[in-house]
């Protein structure tokens, strides 16, 4: 994305001709991938031309001016309905106006190119017997793109788009950038607005940028940073980037903490212990100090994100499961109504341990400026895994894998981005967590790390059917 812009401004492309080749991309690959749920191509046409004119009359309206955007179908749009990826209805189905995310975008002079695939609900799994997309993984199409920002992920790392919006309630950002090989951020809860945004569990949810590298989503949060925000939430702007994209990267006085526990469980690939030091090698080379350290109350953590993710899921879906049951997908009923056996006093616990788990957090940032762990054991799991015969969500076989609910319930920001790959060719990630409000220090230390890399410029090679195709791009 930020090539894009500099050659925008350099006069050596066009906003049109961007335009155009997402537009190209979605209808050759888009068959094979379903990263898009719909396509807002003659809109997107019109808003490049007038970004076009925009920057010949001399108006720059930012690094996203002129940049063609992939939209989560949870986050309303002016263009078309919202669908949430279901048959039931919610609340900005029928709505003709942007959410407060996509007004700022386009604010910013970005071009929507229309709404990517999403789990239903932002939960769940692909079901096939509905009639929507499956989401497919770029670098193995018999793969999963990850969820529930699926289309948003496999779009960006196949080239629909330049980057794009996801929402994250249990890892729904950083789980699809890292199976899809591209970067991804959490911001501090609170930091995003999510008015426009269906909701799965509001005290989680939060929405954030996925594009290919940290300086790309640095450019994304600082459109969408801004009130109404959580009384902790801050934004530092990513201002002075541009600067420092001309000196070495350096690291010196950076206390990590490294996390091992809980994260090389058996059965994960053998290629991620490799991958993950070497990424923290990378950090150390320029100068981190790196320590080990144990994520507080990490079992407990993740249990009080699951119990409060279903049962405020739950609450907002109860009339409709009663009334539609069989309109949701198998997985997302299964899911929802397990709900019912978690009682008042157990969300009640939920929060404390999730109060409990913040405060040993907050301590924790105290001796350490950030944490670095896997975002998930494995690549991405063939799809033909991720339900059992009924269609139900198998949770021991792949989600005991992912790393990333934890982070949910705490409200601090992380970003993924990828460090390797699988034998099979499938991308690998790592997470950067920082203290609440310390958006900008993880975004730092990620271009730190990617300025040394080049796992996020590699692009899936979509003409080749084999699992792992890649290219260097």
């Amino acid at each position: 994305m930020s090539g894009a812009a500099r050659a925008l401004r350099a006069g050596e492309i066009s906003s049109v001709a961007l335009t155009e080749d997402a537009i190209r991309s979605a209808d050759l690959y888009d068959p094979l991938l379903g990263s898009c749920l719909a396509r807002f191509d003659e809109t997107a046409l019109l808003a490049a031309e007038q970004a076009d004119r925009e920057l010949a009359a001399g108006l720059d309206r930012g690094p996203l001016h002129g940049i063609p955007f992939g939209i989560k179908d949870l986050i309303a749009a002016a263009e078309g309905p919202t669908t949430a990826q279901s048959l039931v209805p919610n609340p900005f189905r029928d709505t003709r106006h942007d959410a407060t995310v996509t007004a700022r975008l386009r604010a910013a002079g970005a071009v929507v190119m229309g709404k990517t695939t999403t789990m239903e609900f932002g939960c769940g799994i692909p079901d096939p017997a509905k009639p929507f997309p499956v989401p497919r993984n770029p670098y193995d199409p018999s793969a999963w793109a990850g969820g529930s920002s699926s289309g948003t992920a496999s779009g960006v790392a196949a080239g629909l788009f330049l980057a794009g919006l996801g929402s994250d309630t249990g890892g729904s950002i950083r789980m699809p950038a890292a199976f899809c090989g591209v970067t991804g951020l959490m911001p501090t809860y609170g930091l995003v607005p999510r008015d426009g945004c269906v909701p799965l569990a509001p005290s989680l949810d939060r929405i954030g940028p996925l594009a290919r590298s940290a300086r790309d989503c640095a450019a994304v949060l600082d459109v969408l940073a801004g009130p109404p925000h959580d009384g902790r939430a801050r934004w530092d702007s990513g201002s002075g980037w541009d600067d420092a994209a001309d000196r070495p990267p350096d690291l010196s006085g950076l206390r990590m903490g490294v996390v091992h526990e809980g994260h090389f469980p058996p059965g994960g690939d053998p290629a991620v212990p490799t991958a993950f030091e070497a990424a923290v090698g990378r950090l150390t080379g320029l100068g981190a100090r790196a320590c080990a350290v144990v994520l507080p109350y990490r079992a407990q953590t993740v249990q009080a994100t699951l119990a409060t993710a279903i049962s405020e899921g739950l609450a907002h879906h109860r009339g409709d499961l009663i009334e539609r049951w069989n309109d949701y997908f198998a997985a997302t009923r299964g899911l929802l109504a397990r709900a019912a056996f978690v009682s008042g006093a157990d969300y009640v616990q939920a929060q404390r341990v999730r109060r409990a788990a913040q405060r040993a957090l907050d301590a924790l940032f105290e001796e350490v400026d950030i944490v670095v762990c896997p975002t998930a054991s494995i690549g991405a799991p063939d799809l033909a895994v991720l339900s059992d015969a009924h269609g139900h969500q198998n949770d021991e076989q792949v989600f005991s894998m992912i790393h990333t609910p934890y982070w949910n319930a705490v409200g601090n920001p992380v970003l993924a981005l990828p460090i390797g790959r699988t034998g099979r060719g499938l991308p690998l990630s790592l997470q950067i967590a920082g203290p609440v409000g310390g958006d900008h220090r993880v975004l730092c230390v990620g271009d730190a790390l990617q300025r040394l890399t080049g796992w996020h410029l590699r692009v899936p090679d979509l003409a080749g059917t084999g699992p792992g195709a890649g290219r260097s791009g």
